[in-house]
């Protein structure tokens, strides 16, 4: 998931959305995460490393690796919205899908998407 931490869809949905993902799928689907730059303010590398750091360990506890995207380049050029944005890639690292998003309906496909892609994978 393409987020960032001035995102309030990311943070109040988003996050929680691939922590439950994590937690059924866990073993059969890579996640990661990509705080991103792309459409919000860029920050100096030095003031997003403390806060993702911050946030990932004591506020949303997450288990998984978190890239900087620092100027929103890699986001641009797999083709985000805006954030959140998800990204599904196979297992030789194609983007299989995109879904924009972390609204019910987003939630909804990326369901359905993450079932298929664990189903397939076994």
């Amino acid at each position: 998931m393409a987020f960032n931490l001035e995102c309030a869809g990311c943070i109040a949905r988003g996050v929680p959305f691939l922590k439950r993902m994590q937690a059924e799928h866990g073993d059969g689907l890579y996640l990661a995460l990509l705080h991103t730059a792309y459409g919000h303010k860029v920050h100096p590398r030095g003031e997003v490393l403390p806060e993702l750091d911050r946030f990932a360990g004591s506020f949303a506890q997450l288990d998984m690796p978190i890239a900087l995207d620092e100027e929103g380049d890699l986001a641009q050029r797999w083709g985000a919205e805006g954030t959140p944005h998800w990204f599904a890639f196979d297992a030789h690292g194609a983007l299989v899908r995109s879904v924009y998003g972390s609204q019910e309906n987003a939630q909804t496909r990326l369901s359905y998407l993450m079932a298929e892609l664990v189903e397939s994978a076994a």
